[in-house]
């Protein structure tokens, strides 16, 4: 056990800090505190065309499709060239705006989730469901199998080391829905992206067609659960 809470603590540290060199990366490009004109910065900032706008979220998932789309690491750069981020963990803008991609992760699990999904819908000419949860539910469709009552009892009423059994039922929680949906149950969606998570390659095999006006040809190879 302690070795394993070591390693675990090491990713846990690199995802963290990936993130967090993330949000100040698009959060500079954002603000256009990026100078076009440097050596360095040159390579990812152009004024020759308008850039296409993308969109992502997570709603029932763990964000683990968001960390593997960082894990293109310097090909970012040459992504930037033609895109920039609207709402998004990486941005930390709150609502979508008109958008030319949406990427979703997670299933639909409560009310809140069902809003932000058709506020994509709605902003995104193409929608993208990304990972196995959004797909077909994943890891939080477990709790389909067993009685949403039945499920918040245990946690939080009989479960291990519980010292104030209470069902939360603050107002501004947002309402669990009766099961975790797949997002394409609840609107319309375009392609989807199979993986948990999908790899770096992956979401550039999707992007890269899309950016070009092509239909992505993904290999079948990927279109698999393990």
């Amino acid at each position: 056990m302690q070795a394993f809470d070591e390693h675990g603590g090491v990713a846990c540290r690199h995802a963290i800090i990936r993130m967090y060199q993330a949000i100040i990366f698009f959060g500079l490009i954002a603000t256009g505190s990026v100078n076009p004109g440097s050596p360095v910065n040159s390579a990812i900032c152009t004024m020759t065309k308008p850039k296409f706008k993308i969109a992502t979220t997570s709603l029932a998932g763990c964000f683990g499709c968001h960390m593997s789309f960082l894990d293109m690491d310097e090909r970012l750069a040459g992504l930037l060239e033609q895109v920039e981020f609207d709402r998004s963990p990486l941005t930390d803008i709150k609502h979508c705006g008109p958008c030319d991609i949406g990427l979703i992760e997670g299933g639909v699990c409560n009310t809140e989730n069902v809003h932000v999904l058709r506020e994509f819908r709605a902003s995104c000419k193409i929608l993208v469901a990304v990972g196995a949860c959004a797909i077909n539910g994943g890891v939080p469709a477990m709790r389909n199998y067993f009685d949403l009552q039945d499920c918040l009892e245990e946690v939080y009423l009989r479960g291990a080391n519980v010292t104030h059994p209470r069902i939360p039922d603050d107002p501004e929680l947002p309402l669990l829905l009766d099961k975790v949906y797949p997002v394409s149950e609840i609107v319309a969606v375009d392609y989807f992206l199979p993986g948990c998570p999908p790899s770096a390659d992956a979401f550039l095999q999707l992007l890269q067609p899309l950016l070009a006006g092509q239909q992505p040809d993904i290999a079948s190879t990927r279109l698999h659960y393990d």
